[in-house]
């Protein structure tokens, strides 16, 4: 058994007691704290998300705090999209690149009023660069790492949920959007967000004392719609295609080869780091590469109910693995799971955009040698 030592340098997070008590079983690190990945169940836990309700600890999203009167003038500076029209209350899903159009990160930007903006991260050091650049530029402000720690509610009873615990209003939140708020004392931030497509809302608990007292009440009132302990589930979000940062993306990718292109803007009028790189590729014509899906393999699975473990554990990827067209290599698969949902083995890749274009059939790495591919565009689902 490989075991994991904790130290001062791995945080755990306020949830964590409550976690171990659920029956956390699997655990990752990201942004140097200890991320729950599963409670024994995979299967369940994927269940649980597209039929019910799902209780995930990702205090792991940590944030960077930009405050001061200049926080606008370097949340700007620091995003690859124009936030001239961003108001309070409101998020935008962003990309952080350095002055090559190489991304960063790709978190979702929170602004909490004028003078104070959250990043909410992805796993990488952005509080240093952050700094950084805001020292380097000479921006009246104060880059910090506040007492916040999202708790996420996903799944389709997630809204019934938040509205039990709320009242009627978060209904009205727009994705991303968000208000502050407090649930019998405990300071929160309630936002209609979280790394699924089922649909749910992420609490940014905002007093790391009380990580135990807000899961134990989101729990007992998530009773009626079976809530149950998961974490960002790896084959939901395949199927939905979500971008994991670090994971799909190569460390010389662009925001335009990890699926972002429409939320970056490089025809505004605000700089930002990266700015002129970004330019440079679209006016030659556009990324290189594409962020696609894949089937693999035959076009439909044995059914085996267990079929999900075993796809895990044959296609272990602790690193990208080529994608060849007759022999010659044209991107990298970053992910293969068995979807439920489509019983079929499905992939993400990042791969030379004339292969995507001339929809060319390729072949990947398995367990048992080469396996064909095809390509299709994201979402599966």
């Amino acid at each position: 058994m490989n075991r994991i030592t904790i130290s001062p340098r791995i945080r755990t997070s306020p949830f964590y007691r409550s976690t171990v008590d659920a029956g956390l079983s699997d655990i990752s690190i990201y942004n140097k704290m200890v991320m729950p990945t599963s409670y024994g169940n995979l299967k369940a836990e994927y269940d649980r998300l597209i039929n019910d309700c799902a209780i995930w600890d990702v205090s792991v999203e940590r944030q960077v705090q930009i405050a001061g009167p200049d926080a606008h003038a370097c949340a700007q500076y620091l995003t690859a999209r124009d936030l001239t029209n961003m108001v309070e209350g409101q998020g935008k899903y962003v990309a952080m690149c350095d002055h090559e159009g190489r991304i960063l990160n790709d978190p979702v930007l929170m602004k909490l009023s004028g003078d104070r903006y959250w990043f909410s991260l992805a796993d990488n050091d952005m509080l240093l660069w952050c700094r950084a650049v805001a020292a380097e530029r000479g921006f009246d402000v104060e880059v910090t790492e506040p007492d916040v720690s999202p708790l996420a509610v996903q799944g389709p009873k997630a809204e019934d949920l938040i509205v039990d615990l709320f009242g009627e209003d978060p209904r009205s939140l727009k994705y991303f959007w968000f208000t502050e708020t407090d649930l019998d004392g405990i300071p929160l931030v309630l936002c209609r967000s979280g790394w699924s497509k089922q649909g749910g809302f992420e609490l940014f608990l905002q007093d790391g004392s009380r990580g135990d007292e807000l899961w134990a009440k989101v729990v007992e009132a998530g009773q009626k719609y079976n809530i149950g302990p998961g974490a960002p589930n790896h084959v939901e979000r395949v199927e939905s295609g979500l971008l994991s940062w670090g994971g799909d993306t190569t460390p010389d990718s662009n925001p335009f080869e990890a699926g972002m292109t429409r939320f970056v803007d490089v025809d505004c009028e605000p700089d930002y780091i990266g700015k002129a790189a970004l330019q440079k590729v679209m006016a030659n014509g556009g990324p290189e590469r594409l962020f696609v899906g894949l089937f693999i393999g035959p076009d439909t699975d044995s059914g085996d109910s267990t079929a999900d473990d075993a796809v895990a554990n044959a296609w272990p990827l602790p690193a990208r693995t080529p994608v060849r067209h007759q022999g010659t290599e044209v991107g990298t698969l970053s992910a293969v799971v068995h979807s439920h949902r489509l019983n079929r083995t499905i992939g993400l890749a990042q791969i030379k955009r004339d292969v995507v274009e001339a929809n060319l059939t390729v072949e990947v790495e398995g367990p048992n040698g080469s396996a064909p591919a095809t390509i299709t565009k994201l979402p599966f689902l």
